[in-house]
């Protein structure tokens, strides 16, 4: 077992004309010392090993990603630890049997509470959003491409955030676990 944290590292806004090709972004997060680098989807999903911290690990990445991709966005990074507890937390157990509707979105800041309860107004038909921590879990059980609460999510949450779906969280976590040997 090498020294280190198994971290998962999601770029936001990965998609349409910001793309980081998955095979070249192995690559270069391995040449920049990271441990273990695997990627998920095109869609900026990383998991890699580290004995820097959580905050030195965005750092890096964020500026190795600058440098060989004109890449300028969000960098949000986890501990597999983390990870597991935002899998654990889960309010909606129920939901992840349609694992396509349940999204766990990681926030930089605790948003307001007049922020989550606009959102979770505009909720329609047993859609919820629940906060825990810095995770926000949006429940969409009618598809997360016709809710009003997803479409308003992003910038009625009023923190900087990026959220995956069920079914790319816990591939994450099961890369997590691969990575962290």
């Amino acid at each position: 077992m090498s020294d280190g944290t198994a971290y998962i590292v999601l770029f936001r806004g990965v998609g349409g004309k910001t793309q980081l090709p998955v095979a070249r972004l192995r690559e270069t997060l391995t040449a920049a010392g990271f441990d273990n680098v695997a990627t998920y989807i095109n869609s900026g999903n990383a998991v890699l090993k580290s004995a820097l911290s959580r905050g030195e690990v965005a750092s890096r990445v964020a500026e190795v990603c600058a440098r060989d991709f004109a890449f300028d966005k969000d960098v949000h990074v986890a501990t597999r630890a983390e990870w597991r507890a935002l899998i654990a937390a889960n309010p909606f157990p129920e939901a992840v049997e349609t694992p396509t509707f349940l999204h766990a979105a990681l926030l930089a800041d605790a948003p307001e509470p007049a922020r989550v309860e606009a959102l979770r107004a505009l909720a329609a038909g047993g859609e919820d959003i629940a906060i825990v921590g810095t995770v926000a879990y949006l429940h969409t059980p009618h598809g997360f491409g016709t809710s009003k609460l997803a479409a308003k999510f992003d910038k009625g949450i009023g923190v900087a955030n990026t959220a995956r779906n069920w079914n790319t969280v816990l591939k994450l976590d099961e890369l997590a676990a691969a990575a962290d040997v």
